[in-house]
């Protein structure tokens, strides 16, 4: 014992004394005059700072290896560079551009830390900011401002993400790289993730289960949290959003710190919204919402690694528009007290990184717990569910060179569902979810215009329920055990033959392991009852994608188009068969299935008109069964388009600026046998942003007009529309952010 402390000790002054490595540099303008509190930040270390009144920064307690480092500032494009670290101190000068078009962002989900153009998978990323800019209060809505990227609703409330016509566990979210599991398998459930806690969003579409294993198979989004405050400082802000529509208030207030070597912070938030107003004036009984959260992190970076904590609690009360509270809710209100999911959500998740001379090792473990209780007019919650949650990873990079990157890595997941305390309706057995995954990735540059990335994953999954019920009755669920393998892979390319323009082709194969739902579902879900199948088959994705992007000074477009064939596709679809109470019996099947679209975006920035912009995109999937018939939840055509002008100043208004922007969705006149046809609509929607300097900090505001004209209509994908309900009406927002620091 007393040699491992000798150890320990003798490393820990290794560590202390060589932990001197510094970078420093000086960021100017193309003028050569320097930008006074640019950010410089490194992804990797999870560490930044700002520069001083010369332009000048410094970061110390750098490890001995290749790292990128981001600088960035508002208006200017920001750049990412590459920088050997080999001396206690190395100098890295950098000029920025000025930003005509927005640029690229370093992006972490694809694998590498890398910029968007660099990576094979195109990954597009949505900033608080624009969040913010959409004026809604249903945090997913917020997303569908990415071409591709749709929900599934019932009101404002509870919504779920929709990529390129997949949805539910054919999309993976993810917290801060943490895969979330509370129950995503059904449209019912929302998404479980605090919006105030998200620094920006980004989103794969198409197959990743090389990179995360199953339910990757349609794509996935990572709620990426904010950064730590710059070293030596002492920051926070104040938020809040007003809402019309629903009478609805989000509050928020976040404080963080950062000396050289620690990190920390929290931020508390609560949401309280009442039943919102369709087009046209009247409210939906019962889609009120009500949530709480709370997050806090620490940390540790230096010479040997970084070291990474993090909580986050939630705590969301939704209200849900059944036809049991038609006659029961005849005035619009706030409180939940009928007929509402009473959830808990909590995570604790560990991530670090150690550097081993050329090598890194990352090792993440998390830990969550899902309580998942249905309040409806019994004194006693009708459902009341415990899943448990433990997922681990550990990754190690390999020596790399300015050309090459490899990974080899394993992933792992272990769960538990329980059901609690004998409440009225056990929809689901108890069960043990195990699954272990190894993987293997590499990338290459070939004359510094071609980039191959690609890789391959082996799964090893294992189900096991208990029996439920009484054998012999009808709600007996017996015992089920199945064991599923799967061996995925990517190979993609991205070829840049002038700066300005970069072409992309990927090739995936992606897997999904039948969940739990569907397995062994035996009873009433919502309105209907289900009926799982024992015997389904993994779901294999066969996707091809291929993409253009073209950067210009004053002109930026993108044009994707993509093929994703999937066999043993699993969906639920009703039946001839009633219950015995007359509700509709829906059973779990399979088929193959095809889905064929793309999307295309233009931004145009005339250079005779410096202050306007005008954005466009499309999106479009068609997806069919292999019988001929269209799947379910295939999103209708979109088109999305802005008019948007700004200023640097205004009075006593820093960077003023107004946007006009609609959205026509086409006929969806191609639904599935038991969807109907809906019609197109066209929504107009104006913001106002700006910015105003009291005591040196920037107050935002936004003011939002979202539904301008109040317009009755039925998105394809709500499903409240089988109840003629129609998708909120108008809505005025105001959105204030206060920041507050000190040195």
């Amino acid at each position: 014992m007393k040699k491992i402390v000798l150890i320990f000790f003798v490393m820990f002054l290794f560590i202390r004394v060589n932990a001197q490595n510094q970078i420093k540099g000086i960021v100017t303008d193309t003028n050569h005059e320097p930008l006074i509190g640019a950010s410089v930040y490194i992804p990797e270390l999870n560490k930044g700072t700002m520069t001083n009144h010369e332009g000048e920064y410094l970061i110390t307690k750098i490890p001995n290896r290749k790292i990128k480092i981001q600088f960035s500032f508002i208006g200017y494009n920001t750049e990412i560079r590459t920088i050997e670290i080999s001396q206690n101190e190395s100098v890295l000068n950098t000029s920025l551009t000025p930003a005509i078009i927005q640029s690229q962002e370093v992006v972490i989900t694809g694998g590498y830390i890398t910029s968007q153009h660099e990576n094979a998978v195109k990954i597009e990323v949505l900033k608080s900011k624009d969040i913010a800019l959409s004026g809604t209060p249903n945090f997913m809505e917020s997303l569908t401002l990415v071409p591709g990227v749709d929900m599934i609703a019932k009101g404002q409330g509870i919504s779920k993400p929709v990529i390129r016509g997949l949805s539910m566990n054919d999309v993976l979210v993810m917290n801060n790289g943490v895969r979330i599991e509370n129950y995503q398998y059904s449209e019912n459930h929302p998404l479980g993730i605090d919006d105030n806690d998200v620094e920006r969003v980004e989103i794969i579409k198409g197959p990743a289960s090389l990179l995360y294993g199953s339910d990757a198979i349609g794509g996935v989004i990572n709620f990426i949290k904010e950064k730590p405050a710059p070293t030596g400082k002492i920051t926070g802000d104040y938020r809040m959003q007003l809402h019309s529509n629903t009478i609805g208030m989000n509050n928020s207030i976040g404080l963080k710190g950062a000396s050289k070597n620690v990190f920390g912070g929290f931020r508390l938030g609560n949401k309280a919204h009442a039943d919102y107003l369709q087009g046209g004036g009247d409210f939906v009984p019962n889609s009120r919402f009500n949530e709480m959260a709370f997050n806090t992190n620490a940390g540790y970076t230096g010479k040997v690694g970084t070291f990474k904590l993090f909580y986050d609690y939630s705590k969301q009360d939704l209200g849900m528009t059944v036809t049991n509270v038609k006659t029961l809710i005849t005035e619009k209100g706030r409180k939940n007290e009928i007929w509402f999911q009473d959830l808990v959500h909590q995570l604790i998740s560990s991530q670090n990184s150690l550097y081993l001379g050329k090598f890194k090792l990352d090792i993440n473990a998390a830990y969550q717990n899902a309580l998942r209780k249905l309040q409806t007019t019994l004194e006693v919650p009708f459902v009341e569910m415990n899943l448990n949650t433990v997922t681990y990873e550990s990754k190690l990079s390999l020596p790399s060179s300015d050309k090459s990157e490899y990974i080899i890595g394993i992933q792992g997941m272990s769960q538990k569902n329980r059901n609690l305390n004998n409440r009225p309706s056990q929809f689901l057995p108890d069960a043990n979810i195990n699954n272990i995954g190894f993987l293997g990735l590499g990338q290459y540059t070939f004359f510094e215009k071609l980039k191959i990335q690609g890789g391959l994953r082996f799964d090893i999954y294992r189900t096991e329920t208990f029996a439920l019920g009484t054998e012999g009755t009808s709600g007996y669920h017996p015992p089920v055990k199945r064991d599923f393998s799967n061996l995925n892979g990517s190979l993609g390319a991205t070829y840049q033959p002038v700066e300005e323009i970069i072409f992309r082709a990927n090739f995936a194969k992606g897997y999904r392991v039948p969940n739990l739902s569907e397995l062994t579902s035996l009873g009433m879900h919502g309105n209907r009852y289900e009926v799982g199948n024992e015997n389904l088959s993994p779901e294999n994705s066969f996707e091809a994608d291929i993409s253009m992007h073209y950067h210009g000074e004053f002109l930026s477009f993108d044009l994707a188009g993509f093929h994703n064939k999937i066999n043993d596709y699993i969906f639920i679809s009703p039946t001839v068969d009633i219950t015995s109470s007359g509700a509709n019996i829906y059973r779990f099947s399979q088929t193959n299935a095809t889905l064929n679209g793309g999307e295309a975006g233009i931004h145009f920035h005339p250079k005779s008109l410096p202050w306007l912009h005008v954005k466009g995109t499309y999106s479009s999937v068609v997806g069919k069964q292999g019988n001929g018939n269209y799947l379910p939840f295939i999103p209708a055509n979109k088109v999305r388009y802005e008019v948007r002008a700004e200023g640097k100043k205004l009075g006593f208004l820093h960077k003023p600026n107004i946007k006009i922007s609609a959205l026509t969705a086409f006929s969806q006149n191609d639904p599935s046998p038991y969807e109907s046809v809906t019609d197109g609509y066209t929504l107009v929607n104006v913001s106002v942003y700006s910015e105003i300097l009291v005591l040196n900090q920037a107050l935002m505001f936004v003011l939002s007009v979202n539904n301008l004209f109040d317009t009755q209509y039925y998105d394809h994908l709500s499903t409240l529309k089988p109840f003629n309900y129609y998708n909120q009406g108008r809505n005025f927002s105001l959105s204030l952010k206060v920041p507050f620091g000190i040195k």
